[in-house]
């Protein structure tokens, strides 16, 4: 077991790495290969039957997933983790690995448009049936389980709409039923929220986001107990989506400023929303870390800080809305979120383009979303740009 420092980054630069055994690299090197040799035929089989520790092939394991993968586990709090090659995987295989045909899952609809996808269109085709619902209303999750769902699947912070779920009180509900809770952590990241504390059973990540935070490594991440990732761990050997040494280790490498950066997209973000709050061209901003959200004093409760990511409704219609993205110059007009540099797009032209109108008017996706991830760019650089930007 690591040892367990006080600070954060302490945790995160540590954990899960020493110098290398063999030449004293302070920085573990790079295993960019597909196979594993063995001294001996014996020793192939001891490993196959469970007798030694060891790597035989990249899609079954890498020193380089190990050391990610007790970081991430650590810093979540879980007992094993589970690292894949994008954040999709991670949820799919985690889903999986809970549910097979004629089982049913909950989840909301203001969820990331790739996951969205997987459970309205992919999973019907297994046999697993799905409820879209309001889980803010703890009532209308009471009526769906009368249907005896596996799973409850939440996004919080929700992609685009940044609205917060009650961990715990739903995981409470849950657990009265058998039923597991899969919290997509992405958004907060486990500086801003530990769902396992909470209460949820399994996190998954798009550690192409924050944990990563530089937009050159697509990964994903399973947390959870060692039973269940090992059931996670089966499963993906059969059906691939591994990642390779090198993004392992740059996620790796990554991880090791996410505190600091953080820091830095929690206060750009308060700072960026409560700015935007009060603008003339802005009809609504969607941040948890504003009094004005309905279920700020939720977030205060479950959330350690707020982080970059917000959306806002500009008045006036496409048009304006072309202007003001366009207009734009520090941002860079682009998917994805939660890296070093500011990102902005308008959801239902990008992330959210292929879920259907009914479905984004349940979830408040509407065409005047636009989102926006506050990099970690000095503040007054940002600030200047959008006062700019939504001069129209």
């Amino acid at each position: 077991m690591p040892k367990n420092y006080k600070g954060f980054t302490s945790n995160l630069i540590h954990v899960g790495e020493s110098p290398d055994p063999t030449t004293g690299s302070v920085i573990p090197p790079i295993y960019q290969t597909t196979t594993f040799a063995f001294d001996s035929n014996e020793s192939v089989l001891d490993l196959m039957e469970g007798r030694k520790d060891g790597y035989i092939y990249t899609r079954y394991g890498n020193p380089n997933y190990t050391m990610v993968e007790k970081k991430i586990a650590f810093l979540e709090g879980g007992e094993n983790a589970l690292v894949l090659s994008s954040g999709m995987a991670a949820t799919s295989i985690a889903v999986m690995a809970l549910a097979q045909a004629g089982d049913h899952i909950i989840t909301h609809t203001d969820v990331y448009g790739g996951t969205f996808g997987y459970f309205h269109e992919v999973l019907p085709r297994v046999g697993i049936d799905k409820s879209f619902i309001d889980v803010t209303d703890i009532s209308a999750i009471e009526s769906a389980i009368q249907d005896n769902p596996k799973i409850i699947f939440l996004e919080t912070p929700s992609n685009p709409t940044l609205k917060i779920y009650d961990i715990k009180k739903i995981s409470e509900l849950a657990h009265q039923y058998g039923i597991k809770v899969i919290v997509d952590n992405t958004f907060a990241t486990p500086l801003n929220q530990k769902p396992l504390d909470l209460g949820a059973d399994v996190v998954v990540h798009s550690g192409t986001k924050y944990l990563n935070g530089h937009s050159d490594v697509m990964a994903g991440a399973i947390v959870g107990e060692t039973e269940f990732i090992s059931d996670c761990t089966d499963l993906f050997r059969k059906l691939g989506g591994n990642l390779n040494g090198f993004d392992a280790w740059l996620l790796q490498r990554g991880m090791k400023t996410l505190g600091l950066r953080m820091e830095r997209h929690n206060k750009n973000g308060q700072i960026i929303t409560e700015f935007l709050e009060q603008h003339s061209m802005i009809e609504k901003v969607h941040y948890p870390g504003l009094k004005s959200h309905p279920q700020h004093e939720l977030a205060k409760k479950q959330m350690h800080g707020f982080g970059g990511v917000l959306s806002i409704e500009l008045k006036g219609g496409q048009e304006t809305i072309n202007q003001f993205i366009n207009r734009t110059q520090i941002f860079t007009r682009a998917v994805s979120l939660g890296s070093v540099e500011s990102l902005i797009t308008q959801s239902v032209a990008a992330v959210h383009y292929n879920v259907p109108v009914e479905y984004r008017e349940m979830g408040g996706i509407t065409e005047k979303l636009i989102r926006i991830s506050v990099g970690i760019e000095e503040v007054e650089d940002i600030l200047e740009d959008l006062e700019f930007s939504l001069d129209i």
